[in-house]
């Protein structure tokens, strides 16, 4: 590959609603039309780690295929060549490489994962798999093979990206040059920026952040839901007795969600939407304003993911697949020689 690489992922089992699009996808879409050009974008669905906590095999390829449409009714443009678009499972070297990789780790360095440690506390010992703890090593495989650079990723994966690093360094010194490393955590923060955007919360309670781990659904709005049912979503979303519109996280939790939200999909900056509404006494009239705009938003998307071209989709899967399928066997044929699996 001539130009540097950026590469990131969307996971594949997810119902995503609208955090999902202004914190994950909109940004992903942003960051591909931003650098291409200067850079190859290798956006991928990892569905492989789709495994590595409980899923429904049954829907997983129609939700992959459902989240890479997501990607062009977000706007990914198609007939980027520098923008590639692929599944996974569809590049056999990611899972070739993660069992040479998990030969060089040790169980000491993934049992020190916090991810790992924090899900596998959710899940239980009995719905702990294996692939979750070696999740960090195929996520290294899905780096190393491309000699990606930058890896866009949050605070609880950047032990991920130090991970990866450690485990090409280790290649590299004892095999020789095999790999180019993905820059530091630091470098990453640097290029990307760190923590930056607003976080939509869930509406019931607007403390914790919107995730699909909400059963009832009340408190989410997803990407699929009816317009007017999410309309009544933010209608009914939890507020507070004080009657004064406010941007305070601490004492108005509720409102400063919703200010949020009427941020991100009026296009405005959050201090220009709080000072329009500072002391309000009308939640009422918040909520309605909020309320319109994600209807609109919704009925919008939706209309855009129903006249995504599927054979255009398809035409540019099978394109960038075959041309990862040539970059990441290349790679692994230069490890397999290395480790003595070829001559």
């Amino acid at each position: 590959m001539s130009k540097p690489v950026i590469l990131t992922g969307l996971r594949a089992n997810n119902d995503l609603h609208i955090g999902n699009y202004f914190g994950a996808l909109l940004p992903l879409i942003d960051m591909a039309k931003k650098h291409a050009g200067k850079y190859q974008i290798n956006l991928f669905v990892p569905d492989l780690h789709s495994f590595t906590t409980p899923v429904d095999h049954s829907k997983l390829y129609e939700q992959t295929m459902h989240n890479l449409k997501l990607f062009v009714a977000a706007g990914l443009p198609l007939d980027n060549p520098d923008v590639h678009l692929y599944r996974q499972s569809f590049i056999s070297a990611h899972s070739e490489l993660t069992l040479i990789l998990n030969c060089f780790t040790g169980f000491g360095e993934m049992s020190r994962m916090t991810q790992f440690k924090d899900k596998s506390a959710t899940l239980g010992d009995d719905r702990v798999s294996v692939g979750l703890f070696d999740y960090p090593v195929l996520m290294a495989a899905d780096i190393l093979l491309y000699s990606a650079e930058y890896v866009p990723v949050g605070d609880d994966q950047s032990q991920h990206i130090e991970i990866t690093r450690d485990l090409g360094m280790r290649i590299n010194n004892q095999f020789g040059e095999l790999f180019t490393l993905p820059r530091t955590v630091k470098e990453q923060h640097k290029f990307f920026g760190k923590d930056q955007g607003l976080r939509i919360k869930d509406l019931v309670d607007p403390t914790k952040k919107m995730s699909k781990s909400d059963e009832s659904g009340r408190g989410i709005v997803f990407l699929g839901d009816d317009p007017k049912a999410a309309a009544k979503k933010i209608m009914s979303a939890t507020t507070d007795s004080l009657s004064s519109v406010n941007l305070d996280y601490k004492k108005q939790p509720g409102i400063s969600n919703l200010l949020q939200i009427h941020a991100l999909f009026s296009g405005e900056s959050l201090e220009t939407v709080a000072k329009h509404h500072k002391n309000k006494a009308s939640y009422g009239d918040l909520k309605k304003e909020v309320a319109e705009e994600v209807e609109a938003f919704l009925a919008d998307f939706q209309t855009k993911l129903k006249n995504v071209d599927e054979s255009a989709l398809m035409a540019k899967l099978e394109t960038s697949e075959n041309a990862m399928n040539e970059v990441a066997n290349t790679t692994l044929a230069k490890v397999q020689k290395a480790v003595g699996l070829r001559g």
